[in-house]
């Protein structure tokens, strides 16, 4: 086995900011430039908080400046290059994408766990139900959850919120399972209220095409995984993209290092090697050059809670030498810093976070805190 190439950790950073486009704007704003980045993170996490923005439209803001929300609208509803999904939470996912989402659909509620025999359980026990809904999507087409009647023939419990809401949790597991998907959401900035489809509808096209086998599917959304992180390890891969999705990973990547599509990486800090064996994607080679070289530009600019570049909170510890955790549900006395907060990225490291709210009335955006992390000088370049 050839000796693996030695990177610095800040060459690891440079890296993973400049995969994740957030090291330069583009010179253009369209859809076009949209769907590249859409299409290099591989998913947009989902998320109701709506502090400041939708997570999404934060996420992209973030790499494109201030842009037209109606392209993302676009690529969403009359285009469809894109639909909601399950990646390493509730996304915004890839409709070129689709095999490797199929084979989640395929695998939901299968396992031998007590939450997947109970889900079966139910759901079998409800089949007039889910059925019903189905024919009501075919004959009156898309509808709204509060459009559908509850003919559920066994409520669901639970102890949660979700307890006899026997409309939304068969929606939910109806769109897990890919009998269904979301067709449009109501509301401004990418609203909460959805507007159901059957899948078959949505995208007729994709839902008879050939299905890939387990070991397909894992190998090419490790790869998706591989080149949106820059350099990565198995465990990291493993939490990206379809987080905890990726059975026989080490076998997998094995593979990818014997054809020479990935490469084995050792990343050094002041002469010690970082624990673990790390990895990159050939079609980096090129980006890692450029980020060790003249081509690092950098900039400053603020994050979503749920960016992707920090989605790994161990990840984004051990690389940036920054610890983060929302705080949403932790008890308003216990803060450290603040409800909704979004850290700060200039050049290649993680300098600060502030504490913001948006007052839509009147359009400004408060800044409750703004946190500088420890070593962090009061000029910057």
């Amino acid at each position: 086995m050839n000796k693996p190439l030695t990177i610095s950790s800040s060459a690891a950073r440079r890296l993973a900011i400049r995969v994740q486009r957030l090291d330069q704007i583009p010179a253009k704003q369209g859809k076009k430039q949209m769907m590249a980045i859409i299409r290099q993170l591989g998913c947009l996490q989902i998320d109701p908080i709506n502090v400041v923005a939708r997570s999404p439209l934060l996420v992209l803001w973030s790499r494109l400046g201030p842009y037209d929300l109606a392209h993302l609208e676009s690529l969403l509803w009359e285009d469809r290059f894109l639909f909601e999904y399950w990646a390493h939470a509730a996304s915004l996912v890839l409709v070129e994408d689709f095999a490797i989402f199929q084979y989640q659909m395929r695998a939901f509620s299968r396992g031998d766990g007590s939450w997947g025999r109970r889900v079966r359980s139910w759901m079998a026990a409800n089949e007039p139900f889910r059925q019903y809904i189905l024919d009501e999507l075919a004959s009156r087409g898309p509808l709204f959850g509060n459009e559908i009647e509850d003919r559920s023939l066994q409520p669901w419990k639970s102890s949660g919120w979700t307890n006899t809401r026997n409309v939304s949790t068969m929606l939910g597991f109806m769109w897990e399972q890919g009998d269904i998907t979301v067709m449009r959401r109501e509301g401004s900035g990418f609203g909460l209220k959805k507007q159901w489809r059957s899948l078959e509808h949505f995208m007729p096209k994709r839902i008879n095409a050939p299905e890939l086998s387990q070991w397909q599917v894992v190998k090419i959304a490790a790869q998706k995984s591989l080149k949106a992180l820059g350099a990565a390890t198995e465990k990291q891969i493993q939490n990206h993209y379809i987080r905890g999705g990726y059975p026989e990973l080490a076998l997998v990547l094995e593979e990818l290092v014997r054809e020479g599509t990935v490469q084995q990486l050792a990343i050094s800090e002041n002469g010690n090697r970082w624990p673990g064996d790390w990895y990159i994607h050939a079609d980096n080679l090129s980006e890692l050059d450029e980020v060790q070289g003249n081509g690092w530009q950098g900039r400053t600019t603020l994050l979503s809670p749920f960016d992707n570049l920090i989605a790994d909170r161990e990840r984004t510890e051990q690389l940036f030498d920054f610890y983060y955790r929302s705080e949403i549900y932790t008890p308003k006395t216990k803060r450290k810093y603040g409800y909704y907060v979004m850290p700060i990225l200039s050049g290649d490291q993680l300098i600060g976070r502030i504490d913001p709210k948006m007052d839509r009335r009147s359009h400004t955006l408060h800044v409750n805190a703004v946190y500088r992390e420890r070593d962090v000088s009061d000029s910057l370049e």
